[in-house]
């Protein structure tokens, strides 16, 4: 994080630890507000790659899931960028800005993807870098998204989810989800203008309570701790338009491909929630408890964070088989989860 953005944040009542926002004084009251009223959120956990040269249109086509030569200063998108194997080293939303293309990915995974493309450059005139300092995002959420953000006269809404507006200074991406929510993207200084307007009528929120959003909209994130783990089917991907199943090849794509056409998937992502005390860690195991038999693994905690209600929301790849079991699914510590809806449509259709 940003040492000006910092001190701005810890002079509007920002909790900061180890450079995230935990939150602005009232925890419990930032989580229940996040799914009825109007929220911001620093997204400072959340790092930028910058990927800039002749060739970066080319080089990204060639690496990622989705078809990057769709992306535009109007359209972002989200992406996967996997190992030869089709395992899911991260997921990341690219935009455009300037003649830059932006990863948005946890900034714990920026110097290993970076490290990773690096690999494939070969003579290609393109390169990536950290330029997680550079820019500042910001995300907003509300019901009534539009009216709020139009009363900023500097900031206009796309309509569609991945659509993007820009002026001189910023970059509006929508985002999808269960509620109307966008990121803005610009330099420090101008992020501090657009945060404290905005922050007259809503209420600012930890990282925590932004994250939650993203499970509840059902979109995944990989850390450290699951990378490696799934397929891009697994979490969803395809169902959230994060794979494009008519461009060329990228590492992976025979086996994500052949997974789509031949229907062979045995395990999906699905929400869950559990009361328990304790936040299932990402990564951990999901386990069937069955009464003729021995407990055995039936999935992974993609992701988790403290729900509203109490307990935890999470994200979990689970054995479509078990997924509505009658039996126990318990979490690592044994807390029993309760399956929860998706806001999409869980069945696919091949192209």
């Amino acid at each position: 994080m940003r040492d000006d953005w910092k001190t701005f944040l810890s002079h509007a009542g920002a909790e900061i630890e180890d450079d995230k926002v935990k939150h602005f004084g009232n925890p419990s009251r930032e989580l229940r507000v996040v799914t009825t009223g109007f929220i911001i959120s620093d997204l400072s956990h959340y790092g930028l790659i910058a990927i800039h040269g002749e060739d970066a249109q080319t080089f990204l086509a060639n690496q990622f899931t989705n078809d990057t030569n769709l992306v535009s200063p109007s359209l972002a998108q989200l992406n996967g960028y996997c190992t030869p194997k089709g395992r899911l080293l991260a997921i990341f939303c690219v935009f455009l800005r300037g003649d830059t293309y932006y990863l948005q990915l946890p900034r714990e995974l920026v110097q290993p993807v970076i490290d990773r493309l690096r690999i494939f450059i070969l003579n290609a005139k393109v390169t990536p870098e950290d330029a997680s300092d550079s820019l500042v995002c910001i995300g907003a959420s509300s019901p009534d998204l539009d009216d709020q953000l139009a009363k900023q006269n500097t900031i206009s809404t796309p309509q569609e989810d991945y659509h993007c507006t820009s002026t001189d200074k910023l970059s509006i991406i929508r985002l999808p989800g269960a509620f109307p929510r966008c990121i803005i993207i610009g330099e420090s200084n101008d992020i501090k203008l657009v945060w404290n307007s905005l922050d007259v009528n809503a209420a600012p929120v930890g990282t925590n309570s932004w994250d939650l959003i993203n499970i509840i909209s059902g979109i995944p994130t990989i850390t450290t701790a699951t990378q490696d783990l799934f397929i891009p089917q697994m979490t969803n991907l395809d169902l959230i338009n994060g794979i494009s199943f008519k461009k060329g090849c990228y590492p992976g794509q025979e086996i994500v491909a052949r997974t789509h056409y031949r229907g062979k998937l045995k395990r999906r992502m699905a929400l869950f929630h559990t009361s328990a005390e304790t936040a299932p860690s990402s990564g951990s195991s999901i386990t069937l408890q069955e009464k003729e038999s021995e407990d055995r693994k039936v999935g992974v905690v993609v992701t988790a964070q403290p729900s509203a209600e109490g307990g935890y929301l999470l994200l979990v790849v689970l054995e479509i088989a078990v997924t509505n079991s009658s039996s126990n699914l318990l979490d690592e510590h044994n807390n029993v989860i309760k399956l929860m809806e998706l806001p999409y449509d869980q069945e696919t259709t091949r192209e």
